[in-house]
């Protein structure tokens, strides 16, 4: 196959040096851009329609000068029409049988001027050689967009497109639309390199040809995707500052990244979540439509149990200074559209059967989803231009079923008020509102209570839920929800040969140590008050009365420390009742039996 190297202008030189040296001197001189040509009227006109109009009539002998202006392919395909009219012998390739056309069109060398004329010789080889391979068709639709529109007036790419379609996806191409296994058919290397070095519009028109044959899903996207790598590398969109560009190229790219959006497949998980990221934080950069970056975050929206904290981490388009450096909105738009996928799937699985539903219905990845945004919102929360209504607002858009504890919650919410330190008390509260206290883990509740960046509310809501949830039975007593018996209490265990329950011991203990969490956390109110002394106390707890059971006092306000050593119980009485009871040799006072106890000092025993 002949390279370019053939229509240099050496080559040019030596053609027209052949025609000088024939006998008849040239009576005309053609003028094709910047190169003229010394040449002879009657072979030109023999095969030429466009030049013999104009060299024949009365007027024709006295024509000497000619200028063909847009002229397919230039001076270097009128040096090829020149030889095909003096009947030098040159190779037709499919390199140069896409600009032959179009010259021998534009020229008017049809059959009706001569048999065997250039127009008949090029479609032969088109048809013969060229469209009959892929790489051939490959090869003339590249050398056929540098042409336009002259190649499309001869409708040259519409055919090489189809062809190419054709060959890509194979005859049965139709018959799998609908066949949502089918394996996804291979992307050669070669041609897919040729195809994405195609024009934007001339690559929209291949991909929109061999969807209509059936190449979709992982396939198509790859290609889009090494397309969209190609055509927007330069872009430096993770920087603050917008470098400049010239208008016109940026209209250009943002022309190129609407397309490829366009062109996305539809079906799901076709595309990786960080390449959408990737063409989202481009749309923001080049400025492109608002449909075309909703679209873009409804896609990331369908995959969000897919992606990672950097696909979320989409840089500001305000400049530095001005705004948050991410963009938050367009998270929070993306979390709401899963929330709205999500929904809909709950209610497909309820309104179908169940053979449709377990088909129909996405992995249930919400418990991921809600992780990843309070990383994102830790992430965000160190930047001091983010205010708190953005924070509250994402945070509570976070469904309660994806947050099975609240620790990542917490954290964000440190972390945004040590880098928000001048946020008022009323604004605090409210970041804090966000968070369900009772969800904490005791780790994070032993952290709450002595950060001093809470508000002390926050902190007396963290400490009495605590409180609440040491007091709370284990499951095995717990009662159901429905009010009746749990589950567990069905079952009534034997008494064992000795009359005694053998899980009495390990009940035993369980409650001890809730009894000794109590304390700890008593411990801790206390600190607390002492460091605020104006801090209400949360609510009384309960006492242990006699008896076994519990009490409270009769007004709001906790009851005032005994002294030890008095009678009555008092607070080194109680702590001693709780440490006789890890002695096995003694028996437990709650439990009915008589304990031996030692009289006070100051009575006497009378002897009668």
């Amino acid at each position: 196959m002949q390279t370019d190297t053939q229509f240099t202008s050496a080559a040019m030189k030596r053609t027209s040096d052949w025609i000088r040296s024939q006998e008849f001197p040239s009576d005309i001189t053609i003028q094709v851009g910047e190169s003229s040509f010394n040449l002879h009227k009657l072979p030109l006109a023999s095969k030429c329609g466009y030049i013999r109009k104009l060299v024949s009539g009365a007027n024709g002998s006295r024509v000497t000068h000619l200028e063909i202006a847009g002229m397919p392919g230039d001076a270097k395909a009128f040096d090829l029409v020149i030889k095909f009219c003096y009947g030098v012998n040159f190779e037709i390739t499919a390199d140069n049988v896409a600009m032959l056309r179009c010259a021998a069109e534009h020229l008017e060398m049809t059959e009706e001027c001569k048999p065997g004329n250039l127009v008949g010789r090029t479609e032969a080889y088109l048809e013969e050689v060229a469209l009959a391979s892929l790489e051939g068709a490959v090869t003339a639709l590249r050398r056929a967009e540098e042409l336009l529109p002259a190649s499309d007036k001869v409708q040259l790419i519409g055919r090489c497109i189809d062809v190419i379609a054709t060959m890509t996806c194979g005859d049965g191409g139709h018959e799998g639309l609908d066949d949502v296994d089918a394996p996804p058919k291979p992307v050669d290397n070669w041609w897919a390199d040729e195809l994405t070095a195609l024009r934007i519009d001339t690559f929209q028109r291949v991909m929109i040809a061999m969807k209509a044959r059936g190449f979709k899903g992982i396939a198509m996207g790859t290609m889009i995707m090494l397309y969209a790598q190609k055509s927007l590398r330069r872009l430096d969109m993770n920087g603050r500052e917008r470098k400049k560009m010239e208008p016109r190229q940026e209209h250009e790219k943002r022309v190129v990244l609407e397309t490829i959006v366009s062109l996305l497949p539809r079906e799901k998980n076709t595309m990786s979540v960080s390449f959408l990221s990737m063409l989202l934080r481009a749309a923001i950069y080049l400025d492109t439509s608002l449909a075309c970056r909703l679209d873009l975050e409804t896609r990331m929206a369908a995959q969000l149990g897919q992606a990672v904290l950097d696909d979320l981490l989409i840089p500001s388009s305000s400049p530095e200074g001005a705004g948050t450096a991410y963009d938050v909105d367009a998270v929070q738009r993306i979390l709401a559209g899963y929330l709205e996928n999500e929904g809909e799937a709950t209610r497909l699985d309820y309104n179908t059967d169940d053979d449709f539903a377990s088909a129909a219905s996405p992995p249930n990845d919400v418990g991921p989803v809600g992780k990843l945004m309070e990383s994102y919102l830790a992430e965000i929360s160190s930047d001091v231009n983010l205010p708190v209504d953005k924070f509250t607002g994402l945070a509570e858009l976070i469904p309660e079923r994806a947050r099975f504890n609240e620790d990542g919650m917490y954290r964000a919410i440190d972390i945004y008020l040590k880098a928000h330190p001048s946020v008022g008390e009323g604004e605090r509260t409210k970041v804090c509102g966000v968070m369900d206290c009772q969800k904490l883990s005791r780790e994070a509740c032993a952290h709450a209570a002595q950060n001093d960046r809470l508000p002390v509310q926050t902190v007396v809501q963290v400490l009495y839920h605590e409180q609440r949830r040491l007091r709370v039975p284990p499951p095995s007593q717990a009662q159901s929800y429905a009010g009746g018996e749990s589950p567990a209490l069905s079952y009534r265990p034997t008494p064992s040969f000795n009359g005694r329950d053998r899980s009495a011991p390990s009940s035993e203990v369980s409650r001890l140590q809730r009894e000794n969490d109590e304390l700890r956390m008593e411990l801790m109110q206390m600190k607390m008050r002492l460091r605020d002394p104006s801090v209400a106390a949360p609510a009384p707890a309960p006492t242990l009365a006699a008896g076994g059971t519990r009490s409270f006092p009769s007004s709001g306000k906790p009851p005032l420390p005994k002294k030890q050593g008095g009678s009555g119980g008092g607070g080194g009485g109680g702590f001693m009742k709780k440490l006789g009871r890890l002695n096995p040799f003694v028996r437990d006072p709650l439990a009915g039996g008589k304990v031996r106890t030692k009289p006070p000092k100051d009575r006497r025993h009378s002897i009668s």
